[in-house]
């Protein structure tokens, strides 16, 4: 495993990507590429009440906020991961273990994935279907090679969900 989990019971939000970048697997944090947009969006959008560096990751806790991706054992980018690296199943049984109010993936990619689908079938905000009581939930990705695709507005939704 590349980075453990940051998960515990009864979050409000768990973040789920599809893999750690390479960036953030040399640092051994989550989101820590130098044009990753996480955690000063997280800090914009009310989400933390201060900006979380990288390296602290493990401090979403405190704001009732965990990490997971669908790609554990290896890192790299979107189009670097294999269909054969993914594990649903068990990322599924984790939600069902700690059962956030809301599971939000990091970029339409880890949505798809989840899904069994495309991305071009994947819309920003609330996602069809639970994973028990969990709603599901898709954003903007935060990375900076996804720049392209951003949107504060899906944040700022996400926020106003877990009042």
């Amino acid at each position: 495993m590349i980075l453990q989990d940051v998960l515990k019971p009864k979050l409000n939000i768990v973040f789920c990507g599809t893999a750690v970048s390479k960036d953030s697997a040399k640092k051994g944090a989550y989101y820590a590429g130098p044009g990753n947009m996480f955690y000063p969006t997280l800090y914009k959008v009310g989400l933390t009440p201060n900006l979380i560096a990288p390296e602290n990751y493990k401090d979403l806790l405190k704001y009732n906020l965990g990490l997971t991706d669908l790609v554990k054992h290896i890192s790299g980018n979107d189009n670097e991961i294999a269909k054969r690296d993914f594990d649903v199943k068990d990322f599924i049984s984790k939600i069902f273990k700690f059962q956030p109010k809301v599971v939000c993936f990091n970029g339409k990619k880890a949505a798809a994935e989840f899904m069994g689908t495309k991305t071009k079938h994947i819309r920003y905000g609330v996602m069809a279907g639970t994973i028990g009581e969990s709603i599901l939930y898709c954003a903007p990705s935060t990375s900076g090679s996804a720049r392209k695709f951003w949107d504060e507005r899906s944040w700022l939704e996400l926020k106003k969900m877990i009042k």
